[in-house]
């Protein structure tokens, strides 16, 4: 029999016993299901020095199991591709693919002049049918890509697979070639068709080959600056990037691409030029960083522009990293210009937050940076998970040597990356690299989110829909922040829900701008009084108000 985990009003975390939370949820699955959960729901004890516990992640959705998570074609086009403004991006299925993936991660782009392209507006698609799965979709595809160019002109045309196409075997690599040689402008294919990955994590894979391979590198022009990086895995969703980009701006640290949050073809085509790589959403992008690393010599560091604090701590690593005073005193100065209206807006709040609960469950990264800004105004995070993280995304990238490559990892190519013969520049020599890793520098690392968290929280990979109701009826968290698909039914148990993978409004939430805007935000979520009306008079006190005919 299940155990009953006592549902206290008052939900205070301290007391609930995690072990009956995760043994509970545990009885009401099949053995076979259980046995296999039971190592995607683990117990923190990171907190206080202690190992952080193994978890199983990056494993199939058990069938039948209400999950969170997107699919590859998701991933590829709506994730990483389509925040570019000036690549028309085709979809090659069914009208319903292009439309779901098309601005709904409310990504901003801003052009630099009324004449630059902005494709993102638009909706691009083969709109495949009955007759085209049955005959085969590359003449449809070839007369769509024809069609683009003779309307757009395009710098550049990116072809997507989903499910249909990869089953019927439409070659869209060949399409793909075959256009580039008769167009002359640059046209590539991604096979991401939706069921070829455990998530949508595969299509970030996927995608991120596909620029390495078909667009980094094809520009040499260097942009102005002393000190040039590139921002990865920040896809501007509520206007993000603006906020960055204004802060380093002020720092005099030149951005030369965003992987791909207002980001253009060129940016992606002269990246290899930056001197130092920066890495926002570790799950998304680290691919490119490692590719980059090793073709061209560019280092690369794990940053969080998520919280006022994480925003001067990143910052100072940066500056660190060039080893240039003047540029070390130009961040101070602007922390320093920044902080004042940021604690005065985080301190009034947090009066008002201070001790009250919070759940994450979020897409790569942002289950952990967010905890940040809620620490910030001293709520506390009681459980947090990933929808498509790997194992490093929790443990920390020091056990990638120990990840076993199972079948489904194995569906994406991996590039074999030399140095180029050209290009490759190493932007700081060994010795260099040694001093700074002995003064505690560190490069390509991240310790993930069970060492950040404190010891008895519970971390959950790839949420069910009964858990998520499960631990907001003992929990009674103060707000759930998850994603697009879960948010009327968190609702709808009486918990503000912060939809954080588009914000559904607001926004900024990065920088420290974003996270007075966070602040406020919060604020008004957890204090509002709606919530105490959520239950209908007649759920509070049921009456029969109504009698049957033939009672009369």
């Amino acid at each position: 029999m299940a155990l009953s985990v006592k549902e206290r009003p008052d939900s205070e975390p301290e007391r609930i016993d995690l072990n009956d939370v995760r043994q509970e949820i545990l009885d009401r699955y099949p053995t076979k299901v259980a046995r296999k959960r039971a190592k995607q729901i683990v117990i923190n004890r990171a907190g206080g020095g202690a190992e952080v516990p193994e978890i199983e992640a990056n494993t199939r959705t058990i069938p039948g199991i209400i999950t969170q998570r997107g699919c590859t074609y998701a991933g590829c086009k709506g994730v990483i591709l389509g925040p570019t403004r000036d690549i028309v991006n085709i979809t090659h299925g069914p009208v319903g693919c292009g439309f779901y993936s098309w601005l709904t991660r409310r990504n901003q782009t801003r052009a630099s002049t009324p004449e630059d392209e902005n494709y993102m507006t638009y909706c691009f698609s083969t709109d495949m049918q009955e007759e085209d799965i049955v005959f085969g979709g590359e003449k449809k595809l070839r007369a769509a890509v024809l069609e683009a160019y003779e309307i757009f002109r395009p710098k550049a045309i990116s072809i997507f697979s989903t499910c249909p196409v990869g089953l019927i075997g439409d070659d869209v690599h060949t399409v793909a070639r075959e256009m580039k040689e008769h167009l002359g402008i640059n046209i590539f294919a991604f096979s991401c068709e939706g069921y070829k990955g455990v998530s949508q994590s595969a299509g970030h894979h996927i995608a991120n080959n596909g620029i390495f391979t078909h667009v980094v590198g094809l520009d040499d022009t260097r942009k102005e600056g002393k000190y040039s990086i590139n921002l990865l895995g920040e896809y501007n969703i509520g206007g993000d990037a603006f906020e960055i980009e204004r802060i380093l701006h002020r720092c005099g640290i030149t951005v030369v691409s965003t992987f791909s949050g207002n980001s253009t073809y060129t940016q992606f085509s002269n990246a290899h030029t930056a001197d130092l790589n920066t890495i926002m959403c570790h799950r998304s992008i680290n691919y490119v960083a490692e590719m980059m690393e090793t073709r061209y010599g560019i280092p690369w560091i794990k940053i969080n522009f998520i919280g006022a604090g994480a925003t001067a701590k990143t910052l100072r690593k940066i500056a660190r990293y060039f080893e240039d005073p003047e540029l070390a005193d130009r961040v101070e100065e602007i922390i320093e210009s920044e902080m004042p209206d940021v604690e005065k807006v985080r301190d009034e709040v947090r009066a008002r937050c201070e001790g009250k609960s919070a759940m994450l469950f979020v897409g790569g990264s942002r289950a952990h940076h967010y905890q940040e800004l809620f620490r910030e105004i001293g709520m506390i995070t009681v459980s947090a998970g990933y929808e498509f993280a790997h194992r490093d995304d929790y443990e920390g990238r020091n056990i990638l040597p120990d990840i076993r490559v199972d079948a489904d990892s194995r569906n994406i190519e991996e590039l074999h990356v030399e140095p180029d013969p050209e290009r490759y520049r190493p932007r700081k020599n060994p010795e260099e690299l040694e001093r700074l890793a002995r003064e505690g520098f560190r490069f390509k690392d991240y310790d993930g989110m069970m060492s950040d968290m404190p010891a008895r929280t519970l971390i959950i990979d790839d949420i069910s829909q009964y858990e998520t109701e499960r631990l907001i009826e003992i929990f009674k968290p103060a707000i759930f922040c998850a994603a697009i698909k879960e948010k009327y039914a968190i609702q709808k148990k009486g918990i503000p829900m912060k939809q954080l993978h588009s914000y559904d409004s607001g926004g900024p939430y990065a920088g420290f701008r974003g996270a007075v805007n966070f602040y406020r935000e919060i604020d008004r979520m957890v204090n509002t009084k709606i919530w105490s009306a959520i239950k209908a008079p007649w759920q509070k006190s049921p009456e029969l108000s109504a009698g049957y005919a033939w009672n009369a």
